[in-house]
């Protein structure tokens, strides 16, 4: 399938492995001392068959790293008062070090009051407001997962962003927004675009770096790709298909992602591994306390 010598294929299962391999050192070491394990909380509203696939890779990969995965279940004819008060039993629950979301949540549902009821400290997929302040202004707080993963993607195959041309096509709090706010504190020149931009075939053009997190399948044409560019393909669709026609951008891209195997692994690896933060701090804390 892939053609041309030049074309290496930005695969996360490796490194994503490294750091969860790392995260159970570190987990067991946090077990031995306080004798609990990290514990991660999955918030899932309703049976959206993604989102539980999502959950379960999650809660799966967790017990591969030794931490422990509780999950609270709510119908989907839920209210977002009762997702808050789920979410802030568990901000107060001191075997608690980790809370995450799933989303997206049912329309009724006001997500981002859901994920402001996540007490900082405990905010390891790094949803809230706060952690997206720090993360912008270069202060201590949980990094949006996956945005994180993908600079470490980057990182690995050797993609300094400084004085490039990075173009970011979406603009969500959980991915577009915080991707592109690392990528500028990297040193790139970041340029965003989303459904009201004009002339999007032409800016990706222009690009050193694309990073794909719109939402829709093959949205991203090969042809609007600069010979040479380094393509992110953050989108995940149904029947595995990226917002990047993979394909086509084979022929001009220099590294991309595949969907899957590309971005997502990274996620979940540094959700894991930010769970195994938040034990460390949470329970570092509770020392000074005590003393």
């Amino acid at each position: 399938m892939i053609e041309s010598p030049d074309l290496r294929l930005m695969l996360g299962a490796e490194i994503a492995d490294e750091i969860v391999a790392s995260s159970a050192e570190r987990a067991s070491a946090f077990a031995n001392e306080t004798g609990a394990r990290p514990c991660l909380a999955a918030v899932l509203v309703g049976e959206d068959p993604a989102s539980v696939t999502y959950v379960r890779m999650k809660r799966a990969r967790c017990e591969q790293a030794g931490i422990e995965s509780r999950l609270v279940q709510l119908p989907a004819s839920t209210t977002t008062a009762r997702v808050v008060e789920a979410v802030a039993e568990l901000s107060s629950d001191p075997a608690v070090y980790g809370i995450l979301v799933q989303h997206p949540v049912p329309r009724q549902i006001d997500e981002r009051a859901a994920f402001e009821a996540i007490v900082a400290s405990k905010d390891v997929d790094g949803v809230t407001m706060r952690s997206f302040a720090a993360m912008a202004l270069g202060e201590h707080g949980f990094v949006s997962c996956t945005p994180s993963g993908i600079m470490r993607l980057l990182k690995a195959w050797g993609v300094a962003p400084a004085g490039k041309h990075a173009v970011v096509i979406g603009r969500s709090p959980i991915l577009g927004m915080p991707v592109g706010m690392l990528l500028l504190a990297a040193n790139a020149t970041v340029t965003f675009c989303h459904s009201r931009t004009q002339g999007l075939p032409a800016i990706v053009r222009s690009a050193d770096i694309v990073i794909a997190a719109v939402g829709k399948p093959n949205f991203v044409r090969g042809q609007w790709l600069k010979l040479g560019a380094v393509v992110i393909d953050a989108g995940y669709n149904e029947g595995n298909v990226g917002d990047v026609a993979f394909d086509e951008a084979l022929e001009r891209a220099s590294l991309i992602t595949p969907v899957p195997g590309g971005v997502g692994p990274m996620t979940i690896a540094t959700l894991i591994e930010q769970t195994v933060d938040a034990a460390v701090l949470l329970s570092e804390r509770g020392s000074r306390s005590a003393a």
